[in-house]
């Protein structure tokens, strides 16, 4: 039985989600919830997650939540290609390099907390994009630093093939370009970007070319 995925094109964890699924070479249905319309809180969705988060993966009588768990189940389950470099410390390397977006820049910049600054806050437009922009930036010179200072990476964030960190990267470098950061200080973010776009497996994952994508 084909996997379902449940997910909205523009969410940054379902795009991880899609690019590791496509990585993995996994046919999955797109099952969209569009969370502009809040469907995420509706009681069917929230059948399958409680929480009422996006993404969730149903595969067969089972449903997995939270895209870093069902990252690491898909590394598991399906180990080639890996997404994990072999040696524990280029694990532990790689797995710090998606922390930093995925728990330092993601959280304090979805979809519920800038509802919540403006509904709670007032905060207009140009507040939330100042917001995500603080945020953004922060991970990103970090993020920088560590890519710069890998004299021995290649094209990717570790070594001469995507990796878990650039599953978390590049829909986080998406999202920056909707909230205005000025990507200039970034030239090593910028180049595994890029060299991540010459994949497939990354450029079908992209929200713009998402089935509910308008």
């Amino acid at each position: 039985m084909t996997m379902q995925l449940h997910n909205f094109f523009r969410s940054g964890t379902s795009h991880r989600l899609r690019i590791a699924l496509n990585l993995k070479g996994l046919a999955y249905d797109y099952v969209a919830v569009d969370l502009r319309k809040n469907a995420h809180q509706s009681a069917a969705f929230r059948a399958l997650n409680p929480q009422g988060l996006v993404p969730a993966l149903v595969d067969g009588d089972q449903v997995l939540t939270q895209s870093v768990a069902i990252i690491e189940w898909l590394e598991e389950r399906y180990p080639t290609p890996a997404l994990l470099p072999t040696d524990t410390h280029g694990r532990a390397y790689v797995r710090a390099l998606a922390a930093i977006v995925g728990c330092d820049i993601h959280p304090v910049n979805n979809k519920r907390i800038l509802d919540t600054l403006r509904a709670s806050f007032g905060a207009d437009d140009a507040a939330v994009n100042h917001w995500c922009a603080t945020w953004i930036a922060a991970g990103f010179e970090a993020l920088e630093a560590h890519l710069q200072a890998d004299t021995s990476r290649g094209d990717f964030c570790f070594g001469h093939a995507p990796t878990i960190a650039d599953l978390y990267l590049v829909p986080q470098v998406e999202s920056a370009h909707r909230f205005k950061v000025d990507m200039a200080p970034y030239p090593a973010i910028r180049a595994v970007d890029q060299a991540c776009a010459q994949i497939p497996a990354f450029s079908r994952a992209a929200p713009a070319v998402q089935p509910d994508a308008s």
